[in-house]
C-alpha cells in the first residue's frame, strides 16, 4: 500500500508536473528551434515502433527525415539533430529539477532509514543507550570526486537550483523565464575543465547545500539522541575531497593546483560564516553580544579577503563561547539556541569546510624513490631492493630539494608533500591528514610514501597523516591481507599507528574491481577482503575504518547505499562508514537540501542499525558462504572469457562512444591511464569503460555472468538453494536488486541491428544471450516479474528518463554507423556523438 501511494503521489507531483511544463517548454522561442517540439514526438515514435521492428538506428533516423521533414542536404539534416539534442538536453534539466521538488513530497521523516525512524525503534526496543554508544566514535564520510559522470557548466548548476525552487513554488512566469534562460544557455564546455573548474564545481554544492544539509542534519540528531549529558561528537557526519587533490593519472593536478582548492575551501566556509552571522545579528541584538559578534564579524572579513589572516576553528569558538556565557547571565539565554547552531557548525566544518585528500599511484612513488636515492646517494636505485632505497632516504638526513629534479613528476610529488604542513597550519589539521595510493600491491607502497615525508624533512611526531593503500585489483584484494599483517608489524610504522591512535584507513576500489572481475565476483572479493582485513586488524589491537571506492551505478559497484550498508554482517568492522561519490551522484542524491539530509541519514542509520539490531540475514552462515563463493567463481570465469576475447575490445572501440569520452571537456582527467594510441583493457578507467556499456544500452558489467552462474546451479537441480539464499541472505539480495537495476537501464532493441554485423554479430549475441539468461534467471530466484518490482518509483523515473532520452540514442546510433561507414561528414558527425554523451549522462543519474 505504501508503494502504491508513493507511486500515486510520483503521477501526480512529477509526471502530471512534467507534462504540463514540458508543453510550455516545448512552445518557447529558442533560436531555430520552434518546430522541434512538434517534430520530437515523431523521431520518439519512429525510435520505440522500429527498434521493436529490428530496424537500425541508421533506418529509424532516415525514415524519420522522409516522413516529417522535407530536408534534402546532409548539412540541413545535421543541424536539426543538433537542434533536437540541444532540446532533449534541457527537457532533462527540466525532469530532474521537477523530481528534485518533489523529493520531500516522496519521502517522510519517518521513512524507514531515517534518524526518526531510528529514535522511535531504539525507545521501543530499549536499545536507547546501546544506540549512543555507536554514536560514541561512529561517523559517515561522504568524499566528493571529480570523476566525470556529470557535470553541468556552473551557469546551469544555478538555472537548476532556481528552476526547481520556482518549481516548488508552482511559480509559472519564473519556470517560463528560466526555461527561456536555459534555451539560451550553453549546456557544453568549450574548453576542458582545469581541477580548479571541477573543485569550484562541487564547492558549490557546499556552500548551498551542505552546510545547511549537515547542520540541520547535526541538529536532529542531537534532539534525538542527546539525553542524559550524551554529546553527539563533531565528526559523526564529515566531507571528503578530491578534485585539486587527486593525482591519480591526471598530469593537470600540480602542487600550486591543491595551494588553491585548498585556499578555495578555506575561504568559502568563511563566506558561509560570516553570511550565517550576518542573519544572527539582526536577532542578537543586545548589549555585550553585539559588540562581540561584530568584531568576529570583521575578523571572518579580514580572513576572506586578506591573505595573510589565518583565523582558527578554535577562535572563532571563543567567540561564540563567550557569546554564550554573556547571553546566559545576562539576558536569559535568549537566542542562545541560535549561537549553538552555529557553533556546531563551526565544529563540524572548521576552516577546511572537507578534508582535502592527495592520491596518486603506487607506480609513480616508485619512480620518485629511485629518483630520489640516485640523486642524494652514491648508490644505483636499480640494483637495490626497495626497503635498502627506504632505508637509505629515512636514515641519510636528507631534505629534498623540489628544484634539483628535471622530471616534472617527482618535483611536483616532493612539492605536494611540503604542502601537507602548509595547508595544515591554513585549514587545520582536518584539512589535509590522508595520502591515498593507488594500486597498492605490498608494504613498500606505502612505505614509500612515509619515505617521502621524511625526505621532505618531517619529523615523525610531524608526520600528523593517515597513509591509506587502496586495493582496487583482483590481485591486489587477494593480497591485502598479507600486505596489512606484514605493515602492522613493520616497526617503523607500528611507531607511526601509535600515534594515529592506532586507527588504519584502507581503501577498496568498487569500480575497477568490478571492470576487473565482473559484478558478482567483485562485490564478493571485496566482502572477503573486509572480513580479512578486519581479522587481521583486530589481531593487531588496530582500528580499522573501511573507505570504499564505490561508483554511482552497479556497473560500477554501486548501487543503493543504504541496502548494501545495512547488509554488511558482524565479521566486517563497522567503525565508520567512508564511500566516494561523484558526478551524476552528488546531484542525484545529494544534490539539495532535501536529498543530501535524508541521504546522509541513510547512511548513518545503516551503519548503526547493523550493529545494535541484530538480524540474523545479516550473518553469511557457512553454507551460504561456500554457496556465494561457488556462484562468484562460475561468475567471474564466464566474466573473464568475455574479456579475452579477441573483439572485446575492439568492439567498445569501435562499436561504443569509448573514444569519444575525451573529447567531452566534461573532466580534467584523461580518460585512459597511459601514453600512446593502443587501447589496452588495464588501462580503460573504469567511468569511460562502464559509461561506454550504458551508452549501448547494454550495462554488460552490472550483470555479465550472474545468469550463467544462476543457471549452473539450476542445471545441477540446485536452484531451490539460490532461492533461499536470496530469501535469508541480505547481502547477496542486495547484489541481486542491484544488477536487476543495472539491467532495467539496459535496452538491447537499440543495438538489434549488429546481430547480423560481419564482425561483431556474433559478439553481440554472446551479451544479449546474457542479458537474457541472467533476467530470466533472476525472476526465477526473486518470484519477481519485472525488474526492479519492489521499487515502482524508481522503476517509473527510470521509464520516464528512458522515453525523454530515446531519440537521443537513436542519434548518437545513427552518426556511429555513419563513421563506421565512412559516410558524411566525419567532424560533424563526431561532434554529433560526443554532444549526444551529455543527455544520456545526465539522464542516467538515478542510479544509485
Amino acid at each position: 500500500m505504501i508503494n502504491e501511494a508513493r507511486l500515486e503521489k510520483f503521477r501526480q507531483v512529477v509526471e502530471n508536473k512534467f507534462q504540463i511544463y514540458n508543453s510550455l517548454f516545448m512552445s518557447l522561442p529558442y533560436d531555430k528551434m520552434t518546430n522541434i517540439g512538434m517534430l520530437l514526438p515523431f523521431l520518439y515514435e519512429e525510435s520505440r515502433d522500429g527498434y521493436e521492428e529490428g530496424k537500425s538506428p541508421e533506418e529509424i533516423v532516415e525514415e524519420f527525415f522522409k516522413k516529417h521533414t522535407e530536408l534534402e542536404t546532409e548539412e540541413q539534416k545535421l543541424e536539426l539533430l543538433f537542434k533536437i539534442i540541444q532540446y532533449i538536453e534541457r527537457q532533462v534539466v527540466l525532469f530532474d529539477s521537477i523530481e528534485d521538488a518533489a523529493f520531500s513530497q516522496l519521502h517522510s521523516e519517518s521513512d524507514a532509514g531515517t534518524v526518526m525512524q531510528l529514535h522511535e525503534r531504539a525507545v521501543q526496543e530499549h536499545k536507547f543507550s546501546k544506540v549512543q554508544t555507536k554514536l560514541e566514535d561512529f561517523g559517515i564520510k561522504v568524499v566528493f570526486t571529480a570523476h566525470p559522470t556529470q557535470f553541468y557548466p556552473n551557469a546551469v548548476q544555478r538555472i537548476l537550483h532556481d528552476l526547481r525552487t520556482a518549481i516548488l513554488k508552482d511559480d509559472i512566469s519564473e519556470i517560463d523565464l528560466l526555461l527561456q534562460q536555459l534555451g539560451k544557455t550553453p549546456f557544453v564546455n568549450k574548453e576542458r575543465p582545469t581541477p580548479l573548474d571541477e573543485a569550484l564545481s562541487i564547492i558549490f554544492y557546499l556552500r548551498h547545500v551542505y552546510y545547511d544539509a549537515f547542520g540541520e542534519l547535526y541538529k536532529k540528531l542531537k534532539e534525538s539522541f542527546a539525553a542524559n549529558n550524551f554529546e553527539i561528537h563533531q565528526d559523526v557526519i564529515q566531507l571528503g575531497f578530491w578534485p585539486g587533490g587527486d593525482r591519480d593519472g591526471n598530469p593537470f593536478v600540480t602542487a600550486d593546483v591543491t595551494l588553491k582548492v585548498a585556499e578555495e575551501l578555506r575561504i568559502s566556509i568563511l563566506k558561509n560564516y560570516y553570511n550565517h552571522l550576518k542573519s544572527l545579528r539582526r536577532r542578537l541584538s543586545f548589549r555585550g553580544v553585539s559588540e562581540i559578534l561584530e568584531k568576529l564579524s570583521n575578523e571572518l572579513y579580514l580572513n576572506i579577503f586578506k591573505n595573510d589572516k589565518t583565523i582558527s576553528a578554535s577562535q572563532i569558538l571563543e567567540y561564540l563561547d563567550e557569546t554564550i556565557h554573556i547571553l546566559e547571565t545576562q539576558h536569559n539565554g535568549l537566542f542562545k539556541n541560535l549561537i549553538e547552531d552555529y557553533k556546531d557548525r563551526v565544529k563540524i566544518f572548521g576552516t577546511h569546510f572537507a578534508t582535502l585528500d592527495i592520491r596518486q599511484d603506487s607506480r609513480i612513488h616508485q619512480k620518485v624513490i629511485d629518483d630520489l636515492v640516485n640523486k642524494y646517494s652514491d648508490k644505483d636505485a636499480s640494483t637495490l631492493k626497495n626497503s635498502e632505497k627506504v632505508e637509505i632516504l629515512m636514515s641519510g638526513n636528507i631534505i629534498a630539494n623540489p628544484n634539483d629534479f628535471e622530471d616534472e613528476i617527482t618535483s611536483e610529488t616532493i612539492k605536494s608533500v611540503f604542502n601537507v604542513k602548509r595547508i595544515q597550519q591554513s585549514n587545520g589539521e582536518r584539512g589535509m591528514h590522508r595520502y591515498i595510493i593507488s594500486n597498492s600491491d605490498t608494504v613498500e607502497d606505502v612505505m614509500n610514501v612515509f619515505a617521502l615525508f621524511k625526505v621532505c624533512g618531517y619529523q615523525d611526531e610531524e608526520i600528523n597523516v593517515d597513509i591509506v593503500p587502496l586495493f582496487e585489483t583482483m590481485e591486489g584484494l587477494a593480497d591485502a591481507e598479507e600486505v596489512m599483517r606484514n605493515l602492522y608489524n613493520f616497526p617503523v610504522y607500528q611507531k607511526h599507528l601509535a600515534k594515529r591512535n592506532n586507527v588504519q584507513t584502507i581503501m577498496l576500489g568498487f569500480s575497477d574491481g568490478t571492470k576487473d572481475g565482473g559484478y558478482l565476483k567483485a562485490n564478493w572479493e571485496i566482502y572477503n577482503t573486509k572480513e580479512k582485513l578486519s581479522k587481521v586488524s583486530e589481531e593487531n589491537d588496530v582500528k580499522v575504518i573501511f573507505f570504499d571506492g564505490r561508483g554511482g551505478p552497479p556497473a560500477r559497484g554501486g548501487g543503493k547505499t543504504h541496502q548494501f550498508y545495512a547488509s554488511q554482517g558482524k565479521t566486517i568492522a563497522n567503525n565508520k562508514i567512508e564511500l566516494t561519490i561523484q558526478g551524476q551522484t552528488i546531484t542525484s542524491v545529494f544534490g539539495n537540501k532535501d536529498q543530501a539530509k535524508y541521504n546522509f541519514e541513510q547512511l548513518l542509520t545503516a551503519g548503526i542499525e547493523n550493529e545494535v539490531f541484530k538480524n540474523h540475514k545479516k550473518d553469511i552462515t557457512p553454507e551460504e558462504r561456500a554457496l556465494i563463493e561457488e556462484l562468484s567463481g562460475y561468475s567471474y570465469e564466464k566474466y573473464s572469457a568475455l574479456k579475452q576475447h579477441p573483439l572485446f575490445v575492439p568492439y567498445l572501440q569501435e562499436i561504443s562512444t569509448l573514444q569519444y569520452y575525451g573529447k567531452t571537456n566534461i573532466g580534467s582527467r584523461p580518460s585512459k591511464r597511459g601514453a600512446g594510441n593502443e587501447l589496452k583493457f588495464e588501462d580503460l578507467r573504469a567511468i569511460p569503460f562502464v559509461g561506454s556499456w550504458s551508452q549501448l544500452k547494454q550495462n554488460v558489467p552490472g550483470f555479465f555472468g550472474f545468469g550463467t552462474a544462476l543457471a549452473k546451479l539450476k542445471e545441477e537441480g540446485r536452484i531451490n538453494e539460490v532461492k533461499d539464499l536470496f530469501k535469508n541472505s541480505d547481502f547477496f539480495k542486495t547484489l541481486v536488486l542491484n544488477s536487476m537495476m543495472a539491467m532495467n537501464k539496459s535496452y538491447f532493441p537499440l543495438t538489434y541491428y549488429m546481430k547480423n554485423h560481419p564482425k561483431f554479430g556474433e559478439f553481440w549475441k554472446v551479451l544479449f544471450e546474457e542479458y537474457n539468461l541472467s533476467k530470466e534467471m533472476m525472476f526465477e530466484i526473486t518470484g519477481f516479474e519485472m525488474l526492479m518490482q519492489e521499487e515502482p518509483v524508481t522503476r517509473k523515473s527510470v521509464k520516464i528518463r528512458e522515453k525523454i532520452v530515446l531519440p537521443l540514442l537513436s542519434i548518437q546510433q545513427y552518426a556511429l554507423i555513419k563513421l563506421q561507414k565512412n559516410e558524411g561528414n566525419k567532424e560533424a558527425l563526431e561532434k554529433l556523438v560526443t554532444r549526444s554523451l551529455f543527455g544520456n549522462i545526465n539522464a542516467s543519474r538515478n542510479s544509485a
